[in-house]
């Protein structure tokens, strides 16, 4: 199976077909607005304009299933993320990542490139203690284990990458100019 092959829905709650974004870089994100790493959507929205012409597209995927931190409704998250970082990129409906609900473009992902962990550091360790205790109720479908994870999907709709949150977005960007 592609990620051509899944549809997404649409923060109207349209289905949007993956196969729309063929010949596109995509960096696939679940997010939330109430998270100590949304401040990533300043780095994110910055790679969007700087890289967008060259198709580049950033597909932004809220989540509330890490300590609920995305509460608000699909559009109060929509409105507070153009507020706060003018974020112009695609956000579709607030969906789940794991568990028996989630969502099967992210079950996809995960499953082709797994969780290898959040790095060294005393940060990286609690964050990991932190997501083994909100992920233990997902069992084996703990596919995501907190808010902005990415990954990077080339042209061809192959899954190149993952970084998770701790991933430095430099290190990202550079992944991103590379695909392109």
């Amino acid at each position: 199976m592609s990620i051509y092959d899944l549809n997404v829905t649409a923060r109207d709650g349209s289905e949007v077909s993956l196969a729309d974004y063929k010949g596109k870089v995509l960096l696939i994100v679940n997010t939330a607005t109430g998270c100590g790493f949304t401040p990533h959507y300043e780095p994110l929205e910055a790679m969007y304009k700087e890289y967008r012409d060259q198709g580049f597209e950033i597909l932004d995927f809220p989540c509330n299933q890490f300590a609920d931190q995305a509460p608000g409704s699909d559009d109060e998250i929509h409105e507070f993320c153009q507020v706060k970082f003018g974020t112009e990129f695609p956000q579709f409906k607030k969906i789940d990542v794991n568990g028996e609900n989630a969502d099967p473009l992210f079950a996809l992902l995960a499953t082709e490139k797994p969780f290898e962990g959040f790095g060294k550091g005393f940060k990286n360790k609690a964050l990991e203690k932190l997501a083994q205790a909100n992920n233990s109720k997902f069992g084996e479908k703990a596919y995501i284990k907190w808010n902005f994870t990415k990954f990077l999907v080339d042209r061809e709709g192959n899954i190149i990458a993952r970084f998770e949150p701790t991933v430095d977005m430099d290190d990202v960007k550079k992944a991103v100019a590379a695909a392109l």
